[in-house]
């Protein structure tokens, strides 16, 4: 199972480096997306991973699942969340005022720009 959820932190964690190396508005917003789910994975599973365990402890319980973990993720999420509807935004507002998404802001070429116009 740990390794297993290892795995699926890494992948998620090279997949949004990736996407955020990218030159686009779109991909990089998703790989920061990508980033925060693996975080989020992350400082879930350094909760232990015991399935079918109560967050909370009991007289009667004997194993139980820290519940801090899940307080910290679920923070995150909304913070996540919230983020990157203010990521969106302001590339929403790049792309409408410049007619590209780049994210280095630089046109692509001069040379196919008419006369006058650079």
């Amino acid at each position: 199972m740990e390794f297993l959820i290892a795995s699926a932190i890494g992948v998620m964690t090279a997949a949004g480096i990736y996407l955020v190396l990218r030159l686009r508005t779109f991909p990089v917003i998703l790989g920061i997306s990508l980033l925060t789910y693996a975080v989020n994975v992350f400082l879930f599973t350094s909760g232990r991973v015991v399935a079918g365990a109560p967050p909370v402890l009991r007289d009667d319980v004997t194993t139980y699942t820290d519940p801090l973990p899940q307080a910290l993720v679920l923070t995150a999420i909304v913070i996540s969340f919230g983020m990157t509807a203010v990521v969106v935004m302001i590339g929403l507002g790049a792309f409408l005022g410049s007619d590209d998404d780049h994210v280095d802001d630089q046109p692509d070429t001069l040379e196919n720009e008419p006369e006058g116009k650079v």
